[in-house]
């Protein structure tokens, strides 16, 4: 069994921000040499998150949108006591999940139509990694 790690790193200008890392995923399953297995992609933060749709600038304002409404940004949350004011990042990360594993077949990896994956940081303008991990053979 083969394995192989890449870690790619983000500092958002935005406090929330969606990046498209669909061929940097790509790009590591290419490298590993893994013909048939699985990738992971998980954020290393949680006030950041990964998830698999569509590439429709309006679906992202909708997501963007809706995360909000979910959980909106204010003084109202119990971990602002800490001294941190990013409550509702760590919330909008249980929403999008802070992880996705994707299908690798044929040295490629197997999307259904229209899928990308997307990193999204929810408490940004500072340094954060995320992980890709393929294995198989």
């Amino acid at each position: 069994m083969k394995s192989h790690t890449k870690y790619l790193t983000f500092n958002t200008k935005k406090r929330r921000d969606y990046i498209n890392i669909t061929a940097d995923v790509e790009e590591a399953v290419r490298d590993s040499g893994v013909q048939e297995g699985l990738v992971l992609v998980s954020a290393m933060h949680i006030t950041a998150g990964v998830y698999i749709n569509d590439a429709e600038s309006g679906l992202i304002a909708d997501i963007d949108e809706w995360a909000d409404k979910l959980a909106p940004f204010g003084p109202d949350y119990r971990h602002h006591r800490t001294g941190e004011d990013n409550g509702d990042a760590h919330l909008k990360n249980l929403l999008v999940g802070s992880q996705v594993v994707l299908p690798v077949t044929d040295g490629r990896i197997d999307f259904g139509p229209w899928q990308q994956v997307y990193y999204a940081e929810f408490d940004g303008r500072r340094r954060k990694r995320l992980i890709i991990k393929i294995i198989g053979q």
